[in-house]
Formats: structure tokens, sequence, C-alpha cells
């Protein structure tokens, strides 16, 4: 039980520090002359992700750890340590994007053109399976690869339209 929770607390206490990172850098990158799109879908997003966690915390907080599967979500979170570390400033939850810059092509982004979300994917997958809890899992998945491909729609446009030259 207190392996759980104290699983469940880290990744909580890293979502909220997440959150804090990413409402700085959209203040910076809005200062910037930034864009925002796709903000009618974040407020889905945030929900998808809160009640995610939410339910971790209901069903998960005194079920055992898989050490398989935990090992996998560790490496997870080294990959997101290095999307974090690729992006820097222009990290955030939201979908920004200052005209004229260019696009990040180092780090994991040399590889695959949102591997943000590829990480996020994998978190709401594997977390769950730590507890044993397939079901959950699957649940979540397919949730999440539905506001993805929401998400993933308007970033790609955002991106295309803020590569367009001005008229």
């Amino acid at each position: 039980m207190i392996v759980s929770v104290v699983i469940l607390a880290l990744v909580t206490v890293q979502r909220i520090g997440e959150l804090v990172i990413a409402r700085r850098n959209t203040a910076r990158l809005l200062a910037a002359g930034g864009i925002e799109r796709g903000a009618e879908n974040y407020p889905l997003m945030v929900a998808l992700h809160a009640v995610w966690l939410a339910g971790l915390w209901w069903f998960a907080w005194d079920w055992p750890a898989n050490p398989a599967w935990l090992a996998v979500y560790l490496a997870l979170e080294g990959l997101r340590l290095w999307v974090l570390a690729s992006l820097g400033p222009r990290w955030t939850t939201r979908i920004i994007v200052v005209p004229g810059e260019a696009l990040v092509r180092k780090g994991p982004y040399r590889f695959l053109p949102h591997p943000n979300y590829v990480v996020v994917a994998g978190e709401i997958a594997v977390l769950p399976l730590v507890f044993g809890l397939t079901a959950y899992a699957l649940v979540f998945s397919v949730l999440n690869a539905a506001m993805l491909w929401v998400r993933i729609r308007a970033e790609d446009a955002a991106l295309r339209e803020a590569r367009q030259p001005a008229l």
C-alpha cells in the first residue's frame, strides 16, 4: 500500500509542477507574440488527465505495484525529461506558436514529430498497468487517443500557419 501511495503522490506532484512550468512558459510565449490554437479543447484535455489521476487514486492507492510495469513507467519519465529539456521554455501544455520561430529539431524531435504525445499516451496506459488495472488503462488510452487526434490536428495546423509568410 505505501508504495502505491508514494508512486501516486510523486506523479501528482510532478503533474502539478508541470502545470506551474507550463503556465510560466505560456505567459512568456504569449508575451513574445505567441498565438494559442485549440484553446477550446484544452479544458477537456485537462479534465481527462485530472479524472485519470483521480481515478488512479481511487482505485489503486492500496494495490501492489508491478515492478516490471513500474520500470516501463520510469523509462517513460526519462523520455519525458528529454522532451522537456529539448523544448526548454517552449514547452507548455497548450498549443502556442510564435510566428517565425523555427521548429525544434533536437532531442526526440529529430525522430518523431510529437514525442511528448507518445510519452503521454504511454503514461496513460502504463501507470494503471503498474497497479494491474488493465481495463482502466484501455478505457483511458482510447479516450486519450481521441483527444490526441483532435489536438495533433490542431497543433499541426497551427505550426503550418505559423510557417506561412505574412501577406
